[in-house]
């Protein structure tokens, strides 16, 4: 199965996260309570899941892939079945990077104005961001987590996370021209087993309790490493657009 997954991606170059952590576990119930569930529309039927984190009450950051009609926010949530707790939002206002490229996935980066603001409490808190001189180095492990299809493409229900290792950028472009580590972050040991992939889009990579990463794309192996949006070098666009979306 695994490899019939590997034949169909093999076919792409750039392939985005749609969605499944691999070789990973179950998270320990609301020990992530930035963690968003989303959920949204490409077509008029067409269902699609993502990941996205609560960075300010009313604001959602995912990735810029992610971007569909009737976009809803989930919160407060372990089981995504189980609705104790939760706190379900639309969105008001989609601001995906006016440079996002569809195709190679550059500036893979979005914000997502909530309706109202979310409340905060024990399962729901927001996550904190770098700051611009952050480095994330190579060698460096981080977790992202996610709700996805697991490795026997059933869908997960409970958030699921995995423990990744940061990689030389050189791994990276030698995969693909179009790899800028000045804005991404190659992520994911090549020899061990563990990855994101579909529906995990959006999440957060997160180092020492600071959200460092968005999950972006993988190439056409399907093999890690994954390409993650480098969050500390778009700071200056995401306090711009923060700013224009806390006026009424």
């Amino acid at each position: 199965m695994f490899l019939l997954m590997l034949l169909l991606v093999a076919v792409l170059s750039v392939s985005t996260e749609g969605g499944e952590i691999f070789w990973g576990t179950e998270s320990k119930p609301h020990s992530r309570p930035y963690m968003a569930f989303l959920e949204f529309y490409e077509s008029k039927s067409d269902k699609f899941r993502c990941g996205g984190f609560l960075v300010r009450e009313d604001i959602v950051m995912t990735a810029a892939h992610c971007n569909g009609r009737n976009t809803t926010v989930t919160l407060g949530a372990h089981n995504i079945k189980k609705q104790k707790n939760t706190q379900h939002i639309s969105v008001l206002k989609v601001v995906p990077h006016k440079n996002f490229n569809s195709k190679t996935l550059a500036n893979d980066i979005m914000l997502l104005k909530l309706k109202h603001k979310a409340k905060l409490n024990g399962v729901v808190k927001t996550i904190a961001l770098p700051k611009s001189q952050d480095q994330v180095k190579p060698g460096q492990v981080c977790v992202v987590a996610g709700w996805g299809n697991l490795p026997n493409y059933s869908l997960s229900n409970t958030l699921q996370e995995v423990k990744l290792e940061v990689q030389k950028s050189q791994i990276c472009q030698e995969m693909s021209k179009n790899y800028k580590d000045s804005i991404q972050l190659c992520v994911g040991n090549p020899k061990e087993k563990k990855a994101t992939a579909g529906g995990d889009s959006g999440g957060p990579f997160v180092c020492h309790n600071v959200a460092q990463g968005i999950v972006s794309h993988h190439y056409c192996t399907g093999k890690p490493p994954r390409v993650f949006t480098r969050i500390s070098s778009f700071l200056p666009w995401i306090q711009e657009k923060m700013k224009l979306l806390q006026q009424p």
